[in-house]
């Protein structure tokens, strides 16, 4: 009987992340059809394709629409230790507790600013990031998607790939949270116009080189955006 159940998508993800660890699978094979996975797996079509369109978001596999010889996925790498660690997070990201989100975000981020200010890092990236974020007319959805990617970006000019994997694993359930508290603030416009000097305080202590003062901006910066929506670490 076939299991389509809401989270089958994640069986097929790891499903093919196993079979491509264990050289079962490897680059330049084709995955068998939709059909002949959702079989296979015990799970629904839309399951297979969910799982399909994660793994090709990561450049794990390239899908190929039509019929024919020239159909199907094509593996194209296999998961790295850290892109196996991002499935993973990304899997199970949206089931976190908030608090331990922001308190891992809290950890991760202090360690990346307080290394990147010791660093002759490119920072143009951050700076662009924080440019567009100064559009007046952005939504809230479209202000913090900009927002998850300049904190992102950050950590990966630290240079440390372990935490930029897990703050990359971590990004759509920092998203999803922070869309989450935008009801529960009392003003969108005064919070936001915060953020951005608070963002342009953390990217000017990284630029004169104080890492426990960028420490302590990005910890206040990410406290006091959950503590306006009643968030109490």
């Amino acid at each position: 009987m076939v299991n389509a159940g809401p989270r089958a998508w994640e069986r097929v993800l790891a499903q093919i992340e196993d079979d491509l660890l264990q050289g079962r699978i490897a680059p330049g094979q084709r995955l068998p059809g939709e059909r002949a996975l959702a079989e296979e797996l015990g799970v629904g079509r839309s399951s297979v394709r969910e799982a399909m369109r994660v793994l090709e978001a990561l450049g794990l596999l390239r899908a190929q629409t039509g019929s024919g010889p020239e159909a199907g996925a094509v593996i194209l790498a296999r998961p790295t230790g850290g892109m196996s660690a991002l499935l993973r997070l990304q899997v199970a990201g949206q089931g976190f507790q908030v608090r331990d989100v922001v308190r891992t975000r809290l950890v991760l981020e202090t360690a990346s600013v307080t290394e990147l200010a010791g660093a002759a890092a490119d920072l143009a990236a951050a700076e662009e990031l924080l440019d567009a974020m100064d559009q007046p007319d952005l939504a809230p959805a479209e202000f913090l998607a900009l927002d998850a990617q300049f904190h992102l970006t950050l950590a990966q000019a630290a240079g440390n790939e372990v935490v930029a994997v897990m703050m990359s694993g971590l990004r759509d359930s920092i998203e999803h949270y922070t869309r989450e508290t935008v009801p529960l603030l009392d003003s969108w416009a005064a919070t936001s116009t915060r953020l951005r000097a608070e963002h342009r305080e953390v990217l000017a202590a990284i630029r004169d080189g104080d890492g426990a003062l960028a420490g302590r901006r990005v910890t206040a910066h990410i406290k006091g955006y959950y503590a306006d929506g009643g968030l109490a670490l």
